[in-house]
């Protein structure tokens, strides 16, 4: 597929998802990034966006809960060019009901090329990133010319 530019913005919109036994930590380095946080839009699957507001005072729209279908919510958001970033603090060691949800979310953001993190470690090399603050090009699909393509 052709690829075109999309720009991210210097404010970026970010998604924030936790499986269950990675709330507490997503909610320890929320707090720990909070006031780098602060400047961008943010985003969330249910529970998780709720706690989260609740626990630091931030922002959040949230989502309907990851299982109910926030995860399809969030990938929607993504496929649109609405989200800039996913920070997934994803439980590798545990099946979760919604684990074919939880894979489409990961494809999408990686088709959509856009960061992702998927433990603390990760997330803090992308918030140490001077990009961060900035307005960002990154390729994406060219979907139109796919879709003339077609006709």
């Amino acid at each position: 597929m052709q690829k075109t530019i999309r720009t991210m913005p210097a404010h970026k919109h970010i998604a924030l998802v936790a499986h269950d036994h990675y709330k507490p930590e997503l909610l320890r380095w929320v707090q720990e990034n909070k006031e780098k946080l602060q400047g961008h839009f943010l985003y969330a699957t249910g529970t998780t966006g709720n706690m989260l507001s609740k626990e630091t005072g931030l922002a959040i729209k949230s989502m309907i809960s990851g299982p109910m279908g926030g995860d399809q919510q969030i990938g929607a958001l993504i496929s649109e060019g609405k989200l800039d970033m996913l920070i997934f603090f994803w439980d590798p060691l545990n099946a979760v009901p919604h684990d074919p949800d939880v894979k489409a979310l990961l494809r999408i953001a990686s088709v959509w090329n856009i960061p992702v993190a998927t433990n603390r470690a990760t997330a803090n090399f992308l918030f140490e990133s001077n990009l961060l603050e900035q307005e960002v090009e990154i390729e994406v699909p060219d979907y139109d010319a796919y879709l003339a393509e077609r006709i």
